[in-house]
């Protein structure tokens, strides 16, 4: 397996505008009571307190897609990956407002997360809309490379899904090389409507809707581990 670590580094601000107060109130209250824990085991007994499915999201944005994950499958456990305060702000909201208590969050490194995880753990994992890093030079920093791929490959169970979306052409000519050359994947793909029509149960996010009325075309891929 390639090295996961040549992207270790986050690029770009961890904090944007000034939390409002009740944000600030909702972030030092509920955040705690669903964080990740820093040390020990990550499996759903220890997350979750039994032994139920586990997904996870790297880079969730707002929370849009993984609070309506949550919501659509109440006996799961979502672990949400984000390292900006702002999107971990927005998915608070959410968990508070829609009540959802199989939702933790880590806001920091995804990887971090996914190493900590056993092996064949994971029902699902997303990856929707990631810094393309357009620029042939920056390509090392995308997630979507052989070292992340292989690792979460390992990760999820045989026959588990891996879902993919992107508004960034550079990014999908990548992505689909990228998974093209992974042996343990198979993209569930018979034709073009299914990786241009969002799934019905694929929430859409913030992201995607600005993408849209930009007029920007968004691609869905799934693909499932071999």
């Amino acid at each position: 397996m390639s090295d996961p670590t040549t992207i270790r580094r986050l690029y770009g601000r961890r904090t944007g505008h000034k939390l409002r107060i009740g944000q600030a109130a909702l972030t030092e209250r509920l955040l705690p009571e669903i964080a990740v824990p820093r040390d020990g085991p990550l499996d759903a007994p220890a997350l979750f307190g039994d032994d139920r499915p586990l997904e996870l999201e790297i880079g969730f944005g707002r929370g849009e897609h993984l609070a309506g994950q949550a919501r659509m499958r109440p006996d799961h456990g979502f672990i949400g990956c984000e390292p900006f305060l702002d999107g971990v702000v927005g998915l608070l909201v959410h968990v508070e407002e829609q009540g959802l208590t199989n939702v933790r969050v880590h806001m920091d490194d995804a990887l971090e997360v996914i190493e900590r995880l056993p092996d064949a753990s994971l029902s699902r994992a997303y990856l929707l809309h990631p810094d393309p890093w357009p620029k042939t030079r920056h390509a090392k920093r995308r997630f979507m490379n052989k070292g992340p791929i292989d690792l979460i490959a390992s990760k999820l169970k045989p026959g588990a899904e891996f879902r993919f979306g992107t508004d960034h052409p550079v990014y999908c000519r990548w992505a689909m090389m990228v998974m093209g050359q992974s042996p343990d994947f198979e993209w569930l793909a018979q034709g073009p409507q299914d990786f241009l029509v969002r799934p019905d149960d694929w929430p859409e996010t913030r992201y995607e809707a600005k993408a849209r009325r930009l007029g920007h075309e968004v691609w869905y891929f799934r693909y499932r581990r071999a």
